[in-house]
């Protein structure tokens, strides 16, 4: 397998690494901490016993999405002999459509993708961009203190310059079997024969105070009496249908050149509400990024994530590298023993994601030295198997700017969705796209709407008189927490393919279930399945109405601070079984694994 990795060079033979660990001795002394706590013994080895949903077989390809129009979609395109680029363009396209809160030609993306015949981990970058009249203060009141998220993200002031569509081109350029056109077919069908809204739709619309904010959206999600677009009614989107067809017909340049932009440009500086400053000048420069992809050893696997301007890629990668230190397998799914390191290892990872990271090409990200295997054993001894640590602190590297922390604040989108897909070569495709919060800005334009993913940038451009990494620039792209991931055996084999949506969620939901796969050798589906919970450097929040409640006292003896709340993540991916594929959707959401 040859990766796209840190030094540019294919790497050496995944093998297990000597890394310093902290044996069953933890695990023995964790379950005698437990047991002097007077905590409940934790669930057992097989639990869940019965997944949600069945694991989706295929023997020579499979597509995971979060619609199962666009899975019927993405099949499809497998089925006429198109590559996992090709699937996944068509998917998202109906995504566009049919699930519009979540992503969109209006948005922008990360995708890895794996090409079997050369070995290839390949990245490509398609994060939204800040116009060049951004200023670092661009979420500030005039009295200097950060806006509210709404009064930020609601209008043309969030929105960035889309990247989808660049990056997807650039994609199937070098990846792509079916012509361009083929693709899109699929949703300028549905769009213009009406697709039914599913009954997630019509909770998010009935559940938004924002939509009616614009006229354009307020008619196409709501009647004429204002009620919600109800569960199964029909919708038509012909401007999207239009929209859709100029693009398959003239490529990317008829989005981002032209007539389209020209209303995208006059939509965001005419918004009624927080107007911005993008040009079509903004929109025509806007370059996609192939990137290099970052990959290290996971025990016996090798796992491998977006790099900065996603901070996915090295938090997750980060969170392993420190949990090697612990065998994992020793301990239950689901036990507080489990969820303890799990815990503290994302604490520990975070911390370094809110210090050093955001776009490399605008800030030194010391991403090398935060992956390296001393540092990441050095991490790892502050891990104590008793008790928490509570928030965590950065470490010390070279290499980095080392700013001050700051963020922007942390909303829980119900937007963003994630596509796996491998093909009947062995192509794998890991792609996760956003408009970042639930209907993104709520502007829409020709039948889609736009993005408020500068609102990922830190608000607070300065803290202590220091510029932060993740502060706003005219082009720069905002630090995200997508983490599309490739996983791979010691003998350079496709294991799976896997994502999220879930904002700063997303790291945790991803690291969970690669943990499920990898130690505890559950099936994907299963793994989805398991009950979530993250940590943020802040407190264990652990998912809601989920057998996760037992161990919500042990782990409050541990110190844990204790959120019980929904985690509605949105995991989909692929795996490679014995007998062939298994996919994997989400039963929080609406999506569906497809194969043949």
């Amino acid at each position: 397998m040859k990766e796209l990795a840190l030094t540019g060079r294919a790497l050496a033979p995944a093998r297990r690494r000597s890394v310093p660990r902290v044996p069953r001795l933890v695990c023995a002394v964790l379950a005698a901490a437990l047991v002097a706590a007077g905590c409940a013994p934790a669930p057992s080895r097989d639990w869940p016993q019965e997944p949600a949903q069945e694991a989706q077989p295929g023997r020579h390809h499979m597509v995971a999405a979060a619609n199962p129009l666009a899975a019927e979609a993405g099949r499809d395109i497998l089925r006429r002999g198109g590559s996992a680029v090709d699937a996944a363009i068509a998917m998202q396209m109906v995504l566009n459509l049919v699930e519009p809160q979540s992503s969109g030609i209006g948005g922008g993306g990360f995708l890895l993708h794996y090409d079997a015949e050369s070995g290839e981990v390949a990245a490509y970058d398609g994060r939204e961009t800040a116009p060049a009249g951004a200023t670092a203060g661009m979420f500030l009141r005039p009295n200097g203190t950060p806006k509210g998220f709404f009064e930020a993200a609601v209008g043309g002031g969030g929105v960035g310059v889309p990247g989808l569509l660049r990056m997807l081109e650039t994609a199937h350029a070098r990846h792509g079997r079916l012509a361009w056109a083929d693709l899109f077919t699929p949703a300028i069908r549905l769009a213009e024969d009406g697709f039914g809204v599913s009954p997630r739709l019509h909770e998010l619309i009935a559940r938004d105070r924002h939509l009616k904010t614009f006229p354009a959206t307020a008619a196409y999600f709501y009647r004429a009496d204002g009620r919600p677009r109800d569960a199964g009614e029909i919708l038509v989107n012909r401007p999207l249908a239009r929209t859709l067809g100029a693009i398959a017909k003239g490529g990317a340049d008829a989005f981002y050149r032209g007539a389209i932009a020209r209303d995208i440009v006059s939509a965001v500086r005419r918004a009624t509400a927080n107007p911005g400053v993008m040009s079509e000048q903004d929109l025509a420069g806007y370059g996609a990024k192939a990137r290099r992809a970052i990959c290290r050893p996971y025990r016996v696997w090798r796992v491998c994530g977006m790099p900065p301007p996603s901070s996915g890629g090295v938090a997750t990668l980060q969170a392993l590298g420190i949990l090697e230190a612990f065998e994992l397998s020793a301990l239950k799914p689901g036990s507080a023993a489990a969820v303890h390191l799990v815990s503290e290892a994302s604490r520990l990872a975070f911390a370094d994601r809110n210090r050093y990271l955001g776009d490399p090409d605008f800030v030194a990200v010391p991403v090398a030295a935060l992956l390296d295997p001393a540092y990441l054993s050095r991490r790892a001894a502050l891990i104590s198997p008793r008790q928490t640590m509570g928030r965590a602190l950065p470490g010390a590297v070279a290499g980095g700017d080392v700013p001050p922390p700051a963020q922007a604040p942390a909303h829980d989108p119900a937007s963003t969705t994630h596509i796996s897909v491998i093909d009947g070569a062995g192509n794998a495709v890991a792609f996760t796209s956003s408009i970042e919060n639930v209907f993104g800005s709520r502007v829409m334009v020709r039948g889609f709407l736009l993005n408020n993913q500068l609102t990922d940038f830190s608000f607070r451009p300065e803290v202590d008189g220091r510029p932060v990494a993740n502060r706003p620039a005219p082009g720069k792209r905002p630090l995200s927490s997508m983490s599309p991931t490739l996983v791979f055996d010691g003998q350079h084999r496709l294991v799976m393919t896997l994502g999220s949506p879930g904002g700063q969620r997303i790291i945790g939901y991803v690291l969970k279930t690669l943990v499920a796969t990898l130690d505890w050798g559950l099936e994907l589906q299963q793994a989805i399945d398991l009950p979530n919970h993250v940590n943020r450097n802040g407190p264990t929040e652990i998912e809601a109405e989920t057998p996760l409640a037992g161990v919500e006292r042990a782990l409050e003896a541990m110190g844990h601070e204790v959120e019980v709340r929904e985690l509605g993540s949105g995991l989909h991916g692929v795996m490679v079984t014995g007998s062939g594929l298994a996919g994997g959707a989400d039963s929080r959401r609406e999506g569906a694994a497809l194969g043949d």
